[in-house]
């Protein structure tokens, strides 16, 4: 009998400090090994992970390692994971002779642990590059070089693990026209397909994907991006996928949503809603507070969405990534400098109303 009041007691102990951990994680940065599963209180039986395609969110490595009710929300509800940031050219390949790959590896490694799907991000960007690349004064033989090795080095390097990549990203400026990037500049926008030549090369079974937002906009990106795939396709470019974005605001009319996904859909591609999340203060009024009524008006953007994604033949539905984890971890605040929560999940790590109207797409 004493021996199992002393099994019990421990017990309470070990749940006790357990408890305490997940409470002080997000105060205290430790270090979590990527296969480590740490205890949650989430319980619901219906998750994200339920619904009829790979469901997924943007990675903040750091909080990742750190944080246990952030990495218990990622493990509960999402089967893919992309890199926020730690497989960017600036993250990986910040010095010329130099890769670092300890981030995206952990992600990896996590992702692998836990049965997650892998879309990496992004292998060619006009941002996140490294002052090496914007001062670099080489020939345009020496550019395409470093065009060709740096793709072939960071999709060699996560070959059979990351199955799929934006490999282009953010090409197209919002007048249709293609973006005078240094890219442009050194090479022509010809490079756009060598550079998906250069991922397939690497990785055969990758799937490859451009990537931009704006699609919702209206006609003239949305067309001008769709015109930049298709001009790929027909010339036999290794092109697999679109990835629409999706940043997109609590006021943007649902015609205009759905437009960006059936649009994009008519072309065969694989579709992939890539970095979603709707913004319910775009204005950026300081004195706004979260309520119900806009709660609601977001769940409604979320369902329009998501409803139109699974009318979509279900051979192109390639899943939908919110961009980041709850709106604690949200880009946009510290992007613009503004109050707002536009996932489905709250700080808390709770889930909104955002969250029912996901579900509610599918019904």
């Amino acid at each position: 009998m004493n021996r199992l009041k002393k099994i019990s007691f421990a017990s309470k102990i070990m749940i006790s400090m357990s408890l305490l951990t997940i409470s002080c994680a997000k105060y205290k940065s430790t270090s979590i090994d990527p296969g480590m599963v740490t205890p949650t209180q989430l319980t619901e039986e219906i998750t994200l992970k339920s619904m009829p395609f790979p469901m997924g969110a943007a990675i903040n490595v750091s909080l990742l390692k750190s944080n246990a009710n952030y990495r218990n929300l990622v493990i509960k509800e999402f089967n893919s994971v992309t890199a926020e940031n730690a497989m960017k050219f600036a993250s990986v390949h910040p010095s010329k002779d130099a890769y670092t790959w300890s981030d995206a590896d952990y992600l990896v490694d996590f992702a692998v642990a836990n049965g997650k799907r892998v879309h990496g991000h992004t292998l060619n960007w006009y941002k996140s590059l490294p002052d090496w690349v914007n001062n670099f004064q080489g020939t345009t033989a020496e550019w395409e070089n470093l065009l060709k090795t740096h793709i072939q080095t960071v999709v060699g390097h996560f070959k059979g693990k990351v199955a799929s990549w934006d490999v282009v990203n953010e090409a197209v400026n919002e007048d249709g026209t293609i973006r005078p990037s240094i890219w442009v500049q050194k090479l022509g926008a010809d490079y756009i397909g060598r550079a998906f030549q250069y991922a397939h090369e690497a990785d055969p079974n990758a799937l490859l994907f451009y990537n931009d937002y704006g699609h919702e906009f209206g006609p003239t990106k949305r067309t001008a991006i769709l015109n930049l795939v298709t001009g790929l396709k027909n010339k036999g470019i290794p092109i697999d996928g679109i990835g629409i974005q999706m940043h997109t605001r609590v006021t943007q009319t649902d015609a205009n949503l759905i437009a960006a996904i059936t649009t994009a859909a008519a072309t065969g591609l694989k579709i992939h809603i890539s970095e979603i999340d709707i913004s319910l203060n775009p204005d950026n009024v300081q004195s706004m507070t979260y309520t119900t009524a806009l709660g609601e008006q977001q769940a409604a953007k979320y369902k329009t969405i998501v409803k139109a994604y699974n009318a979509i033949p279900k051979s192109q539905q390639y899943g939908i990534t919110q961009w980041n984890v709850t709106d604690a971890d949200s880009w946009i605040p510290s992007n613009y400098n503004r109050l707002d929560w536009p996932l489905p999940f709250d700080a808390q790590y709770q889930r909104k109303a955002a969250y029912q109207g996901i579900l509610d797409g599918v019904k």
